[in-house]
C-alpha cells in the first residue's frame, strides 16, 4: 500500500521572538516492510536544515531561525510504502516466557524492559494492573492481544483531557485520555512483566471498515512488543498494538520513530529566544496514493522566505512546548 502524507506544523507568536532552535521527527522510517520513497522538509522562516540518524535509526532534522519571526511552519510532506505483514498468530508456547526472561538477564534490550520518563510505574498503575487480571498465567501474545482491548474498554478517547507532558496517573484517575496515554499505560504494564516494549509516532489511515477511534487530522502513537518465537525462522518479532483503536497494527500504521517513550520521539522540540507564548495548530493528512514514477529514495530541504536576521541580546531563552500530543 502506498501513501501520501501531509503533516503541517505551524507555531503563532504573541511577540516577536530573534531566534528559535527545533528538531523534527517526521520523516518515516525505512526498514522491514516499510520504506520511504521520497521525503521533502518545508520551513518559513528560511533556515539551513541538517539532519542526523539516532541510536534506534530515527532521521532528526535539525535547524535554528536566528532572525526576528512571529510564526513559525514546517510542512513534511512524504511517500511511504507499507507492506501487509504476515499474519501474526493467537498464541505462543509459555515457553516464550523463558526466551523473555533469558533476554531480561542479557540485557539485550534493557532500554525497553525498565521504567522510562513517561512510562513509570505507580500504585494507580498498580490498581489497574490488579483491576486487568494482569500476570504471566496466559503465553505473552494472547496477554497482549487481550490487554489490548482491555486498554480500548477501560478509557474513554477524550482529546484535550491531558496535556502533551501529562503523567500517566492523570489518564489513569480520570479513565480519560488519548492514544499518547493509552500508549504509556500499556507501556508500563508491559514492561512490569519483563516484555521488551517500545513507543512508536507515526500516522494512522482511518479506513471506514475498521475501528477508527483517534484523530484523523492528527499524529499517533501505538506499542510494539518484542515476541519470541514467531517470524522469520522463529527468532522473535516486534509486534504492533494499538490500544486506541483495539488492533494489531498493520499496513494502515506508517511508523515515523521508536524511542522509550513520547519523550524519546516528539514530532517536533524546541526553545525559541524571547518571552512571547506561542500557539501551535497542527493538521495532518494520510491518503492512499500510486506508485510513485521514479522509487529512489530522496532527501528535498526547501527553505521558506527570510524575516529578518537582527539578534536581540537581552533576551532570555526560554523553553517552549514546540511539540503537539499525539491523539
Amino acid at each position: 500500500m502506498f501513501y501520501s502524507i501531509r503533516h503541517v506544523t505551524r507555531f503563532q507568536y504573541s511577540s516577536p521572538v530573534s531566534e528559535s532552535v527545533m528538531e523534527v521527527r517526521m520523516r518515516p522510517r525505512s526498514a522491514l516492510l516499510q520504506q520511504c520513497l521520497k521525503f521533502e522538509l518545508h520551513v518559513t522562516p528560511r533556515a539551513r536544515v541538517l539532519f542526523y540518524r539516532d541510536y534506534l535509526g530515527n532521521t532528526v532534522h535539525y535547524f535554528d531561525v536566528p532572525g526576528h519571526h512571529n510564526r513559525l511552519a514546517l510542512i513534511a510532506e512524504a511517500v511511504v510504502e507499507v507492506e501487509e505483514p504476515e499474519d501474526i498468530p493467537e498464541a505462543v508456547p509459555m515457553a516464550a516466557w523463558d526466551a523473555i526472561d533469558e533476554m531480561w538477564a542479557s540485557g539485550e534490550l534493557y532500554e525497553f524492559q525498565m521504567p522510562s520518563h513517561f512510562a513509570q510505574p505507580s500504585a494507580e498503575l498498580d490498581k489497574l494492573v490488579q483491576e486487568l487480571g494482569v500476570d504471566r498465567r496466559e503465553n505473552p501474545l494472547t496477554l497482549l492481544r487481550r490487554l489490548n482491548q482491555q486498554m480500548y474498554s477501560a478509557f474513554e478517547y477524550a482529546p484535550k483531557s491531558t496535556r502533551v507532558d501529562s503523567p500517566i496517573d492523570e489518564a489513569l484517575v480520570s479513565r480519560k485520555g488519548v492514544c499518547q496515554d493509552f500508549t504509556h499505560i500499556m507501556i508500563a504494564i508491559v514492561r512490569g512483566l519483563k516484555i521488551p516494549c517500545r513507543y512508536v509516532s507515526g500516522y494512522v489511515y482511518p479506513r471506514a471498515e475498521e475501528e477508527n477511534r483517534s484523530t484523523p487530522l492528527a499524529t499517533h502513537s501505538w506499542i510494539e512488543a518484542w515476541i519470541p518465537g514467531i517470524g522469520p525462522n522463529h527468532q522473535g518479532l516486534w509486534v504492533g498494538f494499538d490500544p486506541t483503536s483495539n488492533c494489531v497494527c498493520g499496513d494502515r500504521h506508517i511508523r515515523a520513530a521508536i524511542g522509550r517513550d513520547y519523550a524519546d520521539v516528539p514530532p517536533t522540540k524546541g526553545v525559541f529566544k524571547g518571552r512571547a507564548t506561542s500557539e501551535l495548530t497542527v493538521a495532518v493528512r494520510v491518503l492512499p496514493t500510486n506508485a510513485p514514477a521514479d522509487d529512489k529514495e530522496e532527501l528535498v530541504l526547501v527553505p521558506g522566505s527570510n524575516s529578518g536576521s537582527s539578534p536581540v541580546a537581552d533576551q532570555h531563552w526560554e523553553e517552549m512546548q514546540q511539540q503537539q500530543q499525539q491523539q
